[in-house]
């Protein structure tokens, strides 16, 4: 006998085809899902491969430009003295280097100056005007005159270099009183020439490597910026860490809107300062290597260093004195550390010296602690764990598997003098079997029956 199948409704069928069989919201994306929601923060957008290669490459250029700088400068100076002594004895072998009509020399090192300021000038402007937040004249008042300040110690340097070896110098042939009719005679001038090279090649690579500290913990703007907004609008008081707080309104709209306009090329010109230092210090191995006696590049290696340690480690860090150091703003990004809320649990009974370990000093019951305790199914979800108090009196607990009378310890499982199982084993030498009162009000839930049964044939 054939029976009737009943006819399967679908969604679109009677009363079914006005209720949802989805649970979403059509039109509402995932990050404004997100950032509706009440009591979290909002989360990062998904990383495309794109910006991972680009985290990878600016990684690999902060390790070789943020080199560190005690040893740079060690190594900078011993270079300069050892190799250049062993060149002054024994001539190296001739390569591209010691030509000085070679590429770089002409095209980069006699124009040194200007390459370093064509990549740090746009890169000092941008990343300033963005951590303060469009204020122009700070820019031009806290900044700028860093470049400044470089620039008329690279020109007073170079030309006191030239003055010396005019002034203290003479003529390969008699009758010439003067560098310039030497030269122009066809013959050799000699005299203590002050390696310019060297200098501009390490006082370059030294203001390459300070100012782009920018840089460093720049892309943590950017989560500043979301945790921020997200507190704004949902008028969230407690995130008291964020050093964007106390930024005004539009403040905050400037400093979103330049470090996204920025941010690319901000990055470009930082791989570009690190091909950059990159070449003046294969460029500075050449000038060891073939030019200029030892004294005279030493002496100019000192010179370019403690040019850099007056200005960037001495004058700038001074707060009453302009112009600012490097990264100073209208906030402070890099000393920001990774803040992990809603993981920390409540340690108050675990740790010591609190009022719940610290027996009946702090006036806590035992029903008080055992409510503190988070608990499921009448379980506690994690053990104390306390030290075990070997020094304890003879007449306090001994073990772990003892407890004070009275119940006056706390609860168990938060008191490493009380038994696992809430009872109370004895105070003295030996186990008593006699007793009966147990301190954790929980011992006769239903859940410790088990242990309850287990403990009793211990007891006796």
């Amino acid at each position: 006998m054939a029976t009737k199948r009943k006819p399967i409704h679908t969604p679109s069928s009677g009363a079914n085809a006005s209720r949802p069989q989805m649970n979403f919201r059509q039109g509402v994306n995932d990050t404004t899902a997100r950032s509706e929601a009440k009591g979290t923060r909002p989360t990062a957008t998904p990383t495309s491969i794109k910006e991972v290669l680009t985290m990878m490459v600016l990684h690999v250029c902060k390790k070789i430009i943020f080199f560190d700088t005690g040893l740079k400068v060690a190594l900078y100076l011993g270079s300069l003295f050892l190799v250049s002594l062993i060149g002054d004895f024994i001539p190296y072998p001739k390569t591209y280097l010691a030509r000085t009509d070679n590429l770089f020399n002409v095209y980069f090192v006699k124009l040194g100056w200007a390459w370093t300021m064509l990549f740090t000038f746009p890169y000092l402007a941008m990343t300033s005007v963005t951590i303060c937040c469009g204020d122009n004249q700070r820019l031009l008042r806290n900044h700028l005159p860093r470049l400044g300040i470089a620039t008329v110690f690279w020109f007073v340097w170079t030309k006191l270099f030239n003055i010396i070896e005019s002034s203290y110098g003479r003529c390969s042939v008699r009758g010439f009183d003067s560098k310039t009719p030497c030269l122009k005679a066809g013959h050799f001038w000699n005299g203590f020439d002050i390696s310019g090279h060297a200098f501009i090649l390490i006082y370059s690579s030294l203001i390459l490597m300070e100012e782009a500290r920018p840089i460093i913990s720049w892309e943590s703007i950017k989560d500043l910026l979301r945790n921020e907004e997200h507190n704004r609008a949902s008028n969230d008081t407690t995130q008291t860490s964020n050093p964007l707080k106390g930024l005004k309104e539009e403040d905050l709209k400037a400093l979103k809107y330049f470090y996204t306009r920025f941010t690319p090329t901000i990055r470009l010109l930082f791989v570009g300062m690190t091909m950059l230092q990159l070449l003046w210090d294969v460029m500075l191995v050449g000038t060891m290597l073939y030019h200029h006696r030892m004294v005279e590049k030493v002496l100019s290696g000192i010179i370019a260093v403690v040019t850099w340690f007056v200005t960037y480690r001495a004058w700038y860090p001074v707060p009453t004195v302009l112009p600012d150091p490097v990264g100073k703003g209208m906030f402070n990004y890099q000393t920001v550390k990774p803040e992990i809320s809603g993981l920390r649990r409540r340690a108050s009974l675990l740790q010591p010296g609190t009022s719940s370990s610290a027996g009946g000093a702090g006036g806590n019951s035992s029903s008080s602690s055992s409510k503190d305790i988070p608990k499921f199914m009448g379980m506690p979800l994690y053990a104390a764990r306390q030290p075990y108090n070997s020094s304890a009196g003879a007449g306090g607990a001994a073990s772990p598997l003892e407890s004070s009378p009275g119940g006056q310890q706390g609860a168990a499982f938060v008191s490493s003098n009380q038994h696992l199982y809430g009872s109370r084993v004895g105070t003295g030498a030996g186990l008593s079997s006699s007793s009966s009162s147990f301190s954790n009000p929980d011992y006769n839930h239903p859940s410790y029956a088990r242990y309850r049964s287990r403990f009793e044939r211990f007891e006796s």
